[in-house]
């Protein structure tokens, strides 16, 4: 069974959140929430906010327990971009850009297949 999550439209920098998210992909929850827990950046409270959504939707839909979950997969991406004007000398503007990003999760209750395990013959 594959249990997902997704937290759209975040005032963040995806490639900050990349950050993030890649140090618990393909993780146990209860690891990935204890390493989100240490983190000093500020996006590893959102991020283990939605993997606790991933968690109490697969508690509600299938009655799995929390140490059972495996982080399959987990990916940002970009979303639009507010758009604002500072104002310069002269009667100048500069535009602002402040990005906004998605996160997409996948939890399983079977663990993932690496890529570094496999063997190839």
């Amino acid at each position: 069974m594959q249990i997902t999550a997704q937290l759209k439209f975040f005032r963040g920098s995806p490639r900050k959140a990349k950050l993030i998210i890649d140090t618990v992909r393909g993780r146990r929850v209860t690891e990935a929430l204890n390493r989100l827990g240490v983190m000093t950046q500020g996006l590893a409270p959102i991020v283990s906010k939605l993997i606790l959504s991933g968690v109490a939707n697969a508690k509600d839909r299938y009655q799995t327990k929390m140490e059972d979950l495996w982080i399959v997969s987990i990916q940002t991406g970009q979303g639009p971009a507010l758009k604002r004007w500072q104002p310069k000398a002269m009667g100048r503007a500069t535009p602002i850009r402040k990005p906004t990003c998605h996160i997409w999760l996948t939890l399983s209750d079977v663990a993932p297949v690496s890529k570094k395990n496999k063997s190839t013959s």
